[in-house]
Parts: C-alpha cells; structure tokens; sequence
C-alpha cells in the first residue's frame, strides 16, 4: 500500500512525513521546506473551504517577471551558479543572468521575490544596496503580499438570526 500525499503547493508526490505539519487538524506533507513555508503564509491559496476550492486547487498560476540588481557583474562561472541554485527553486519558469541583472520568470503561487532574494544571498550574490533598489523590492514584497491576500479563499460568513 502506498501511504504517499500530493504536496498541496507543487502537487509533488511525497512520504508523509516529509516537512509534515497539521492545518485545522488535516494532516499535510510538502517535498521542500519552500513549499511548507508558503503554505504557511498562506494557506487558503491550496485549501479551499467548503463550496468554494482555493486557486490551486482550481489550477491557477500567478506568473510574474522580475528584475533584480546585483551589487556587481558576475562571471560567467558565477551567474551559472546562480542560475542553478534558482532553478532548483519551485515556481521558476525562466533565469537569465547577464551582468549584473538577473531576469527571472516566476509563479507567485509557488514563490514570492522575498524567497528567491534569499536564494540569491544563499547563494553568495549579494542584491544592489542603493536606496532606489531597496525601494523597489520593498514595494514588489508588498505588491505581492497585497495580490496573494486578495487571492486567498475566505470562510464566509454565517448570517445571524434574529
């Protein structure tokens, strides 16, 4: 008998007891700690509620291109390992790195900016310093946690009686 669960962000096949956690007493297990780690964020975007099923669940995808500034130019040796270490990322449809640009085609369902920022840390890359880059990855962290909020299912309310 095979006891293994889909991963309820990337829909992977998983042991049960892989990065495990309990939701309103439901049992889940997800193939990467990025995966756990969004569905902790937000969980209505994979459960749904009764009548009404979360976007994953209904197949959605919330693609999204970026551009983030490297602090410098990397070598070719080293944008190849960058390119890796984000590839291996869930979500990540395209990377191109050039200079010290990096390009990326995302699904927010499966990865926020915030989480690929971390990688490329990770990774020994450092993101450019200047007030206008801060900025603007302040107002994308936003934007984004703005647009996964609005698109998360929500209990609806029972009406009182009088």
């Amino acid at each position: 008998m095979n006891d293994d669960t889909n991963d309820p962000v990337c829909g992977m096949l998983v042991k049960p007891d892989s990065f495990a956690m309990e939701y309103l007493d439901i049992h889940y297990a997800f193939c990467s700690q990025q995966c756990r780690d969004r569905f902790c964020a937000n969980p209505r975007l994979y459960v749904g509620v009764p009548g009404e099923e979360a976007p994953k669940q209904k197949g959605m995808e919330v693609i999204k291109q970026r551009r983030f500034r490297l602090d410098r130019e990397l070598t070719g040796a080293e944008a190849l390992l960058l390119e890796e270490e984000l590839s291996v990322m869930m979500g990540i449809r395209q990377i191109v790195v050039a200079g010290d640009t990096i390009n990326i085609t995302y699904d927010l369902l499966l990865v926020t900016a915030e989480q690929i920022e971390a990688c490329v840390e990770q990774a020994g890359m450092h993101l450019g310093t200047g007030w206008g880059e801060r900025l603007q990855r302040g107002f994308i962290h936003d934007f984004e946690e703005i647009e996964i909020d609005s698109l998360e299912v929500r209990p609806r309310p029972v009406p009182i009686k009088p």
